[in-house]
């Protein structure tokens, strides 16, 4: 087979497995391990053409051309392979944890929600290795509407409520801002790949590619740049594992992925370093970042905290691609993977709490981690990730992003990542200090029967956790694959 039909295969994968899920609705125990044989698949081929990126290859396959010049494509360069690696790993992690939720907690249209899952997954694939704005905007738009019905996934009136603000405010950035700057890129520069350097240098005024960077950047609705944050926090209505799809395998990472990518592959980073609007986005994300841990820090719903928290952690790497420098998309390309695994690692935790324990609220959590300790054991080792102190690898993404900082002269937007981390060290270490070391309240039934979550889940919870771990003391893959989208070592 092709290196091209291999990419090809790698995306109609996850829709192979959503066709066997319904093939198999009359049967979960043939449901669920036709999803997990699925992903692992999927990522079985991400992997072999991992190898062929780290050669130096770029696999290519052209599916269809749309008009003169604009080709439906795929192409796999290190960038995409940081995002379609992450994807296809916590896919079948994912759907494991799944397994133990959705039966734990009893939860109705379970088929529908395998269905959609591997759906998306097929559309953030699409994302990941498009080889021009056009195929990336097919697939953002795409994983937008098959995400929505797992937002709705339980069908009341408060989960269609945050459904219409989901798609309200996903479709109108990404068709209102996101398309009319692609149109000006194909206008300006006459075709819409991605190269290395960029395609729009010397094409228009810096006023006018600066009003185009704008538009990209809030135009990507995903990565929850404020004030276009509101769709996330209202899509907490679905069920844990949707939030850990949505906050950690393929939405908001679609989104900030396709920030980097169009910074790095359409604006090349020496025009990002000449354009005005370039520091005062990273100014605006820096805002995100402290705004989205303040209000995380409110939070008594361990979920809505989460949300919060996934709003500041996303600007980090909106942030690092402002930085215009090759330690800032370091940083930034790390992050997604970093935050991915921690964040996941949290969600899971969240629904383990959950369904053993019906508890919500952080104040009702006290004392529960002796009940509970593996749950809250991963929940702190997530927590450091997501904060950035060892021995855990968000540690890692946030060095280069604080080094990107020192590069660029913007020691102010070195103080916002310091303070970010420490409002994170209270706000999510909270969490497990007051369920180990807290008396219960009087009113609680933690010791009546509570234990761990099921076996599935917390196997999912186990491997999500110790890849974080993991990643601090091996993060040359990560670092190895942004170090060739910069063009070499910094």
């Amino acid at each position: 087979m092709s290196e091209g039909w291999i990419i090809g295969l790698t995306v109609l994968l996850p829709v192979i497995g959503a066709m066997a899920v319904l093939l198999l609705r009359n049967a979960p125990n043939a449901r669920e391990a036709a999803t997990l044989v699925a992903g692992g698949a999927t990522f079985w081929n991400v992997w072999g053409l991992l190898r062929l990126v780290q050669d130096g290859a770029r696999p290519r396959l052209d599916l269809l051309e749309v008009v003169p010049g604009v080709h439906l494509a795929f192409e796999v360069e290190p960038l995409g392979m940081v995002f379609a690696l992450v994807a296809s790993f916590l896919w079948p992690v994912t759907s494991l944890y799944a397994i133990g939720y959705m039966r734990g907690h009893h939860e109705e249209n379970q088929t529908r929600f395998y269905f959609f899952f591997a759906i998306a997954i097929a559309g953030a694939l699409g994302v990941a290795f498009s080889a021009n704005l056009f195929t990336l905007f097919v697939f953002y738009e795409f994983l937008t509407f098959c995400t929505f019905p797992l937002v709705t996934h339980h069908q009341t009136e408060e989960a269609k409520r945050s459904g219409r603000i989901y798609l309200g405010i996903l479709l109108t950035t990404s068709v209102g801002l996101q398309l009319v700057a692609i149109i000006g890129t194909w206008v300006l520069a006459g075709t819409l790949d991605f190269r290395t350097g960029g395609i729009l240098a010397g094409t228009a005024s810096t006023g006018l590619l600066s009003g185009i960077l704008v538009l990209y950047v809030y135009g990507v609705g995903k990565a929850a740049l404020m004030p276009f944050h509101r769709w996330l926090p209202a899509a907490m209505v679905a069920p844990t594992p949707v939030s850990a799809l949505l906050h950690a395998v393929a939405v908001v990472k679609a989104g900030v992925f396709t920030v980097l990518k169009i910074a790095v592959y359409v604006f090349g980073i020496d025009l990002l370093q000449t354009l005005a609007t370039t520091s005062w986005l990273a100014w605006a994300a820096a805002a995100t970042i402290i705004l989205g841990s303040l209000v995380a820090f409110q939070k008594d719903n361990l979920k809505a905290r989460l949300a919060y928290s996934t709003i500041s952690q996303l600007s980090y790497i909106v942030l690092g691609a402002m930085l215009a420098n090759d330690l800032g998309i370091i940083g930034g390309g790390m992050h997604i993977a970093m935050h991915a695994f921690g964040k996941i690692t949290l969600f899971f935790a969240a629904g383990a709490i959950m369904v053993a324990a019906h508890e919500k609220k952080i104040s009702r959590m006290h004392g529960l981690g002796r009940t509970m300790p593996f749950t809250f054991g991963a929940f702190f080792v997530g927590s450091l990730s997501i904060i950035g102190l060892p021995p855990a690898g968000g540690s890692w993404s946030k060095w280069f992003l604080g080094m990107g900082t020192l590069e660029a002269d913007q020691y102010g937007l070195l103080a916002v990542l310091m303070l970010s981390s420490l409002l994170g060290l209270y706000y999510l270490i909270e969490v497990p200090v007051k369920a180990f070391f807290f008396a219960p309240p009087e009113d609680a039934h933690h010791g009546e029967g509570i234990k761990e979550a099921p076996l599935p889940s917390l196997i999912a919870i186990g491997i999500t956790a110790t890849a974080t771990v993991a990643f601090f003391v091996w993060p040359d893959l990560w670092y190895d694959l942004m170090t060739m989208v910069v063009g070499g070592a910094p």
